[in-house]
């Protein structure tokens, strides 16, 4: 998925620490532009770090009408776990069946763990028409997005 691009239609289930609901891509966006930071997996140190670092940084979204949502191949139940642990202020979604990460062209192998199709770190911004108009991908789930950048294009969607 590149900026320009029509972000693929999908219903998730959601993890608010609490209770798992249903997400509609088309139905987020009439209330205003969504980032979706897709992340590798729950309980890993630099996710971990990822998320945390989004959940200080949410004023900046909220301000500006958008809603954060991170996305991995973790089960809800999971996410809601790690939703909590982390004190998080946005929900999860959780791409348990592996469609998101192929139709957002995102997925990867960690062949060395025998682990497969789990989400690359990336961070797309959609707008109300599913236009994504900011796309980041890295294939090193070390590197973590430039906090910065994903705000302000955001705030600009």
């Amino acid at each position: 998925m590149q900026v320009g691009d029509t972000a693929p239609e999908f219903t998730a289930p959601l993890a608010t620490g609490e209770d798992v609901d249903s997400f509609t891509l088309s139905e987020a966006v009439e209330d205003g532009p969504v980032v979706l930071a897709f992340f590798p997996g729950a309980f890993t140190s630099v996710c971990s770090h990822e998320l945390t670092t989004f959940r200080e940084r949410l004023s900046t979204f909220e301000d500006a009408g958008v809603r954060l949502y991170g996305v991995s191949v973790d089960s809800p139940f999971a996410l809601n776990a790690f939703h909590d642990e982390l004190d998080l202020n946005f929900p999860l979604l959780s791409d348990a069946n592996h469609e998101l990460v192929h139709e957002y062209d995102v997925a990867m192998d960690f062949a060395e763990l025998g682990v497969r199709d789990v989400a690359k770190r990336a961070v797309f911004v959609v707008d109300e028409d599913r236009t994504i108009t900011y796309a980041w991908v890295s294939d090193d789930p070390g590197v973590e997005p430039d906090y910065e950048e994903v705000e302000a294009a955001a705030t600009d969607a």
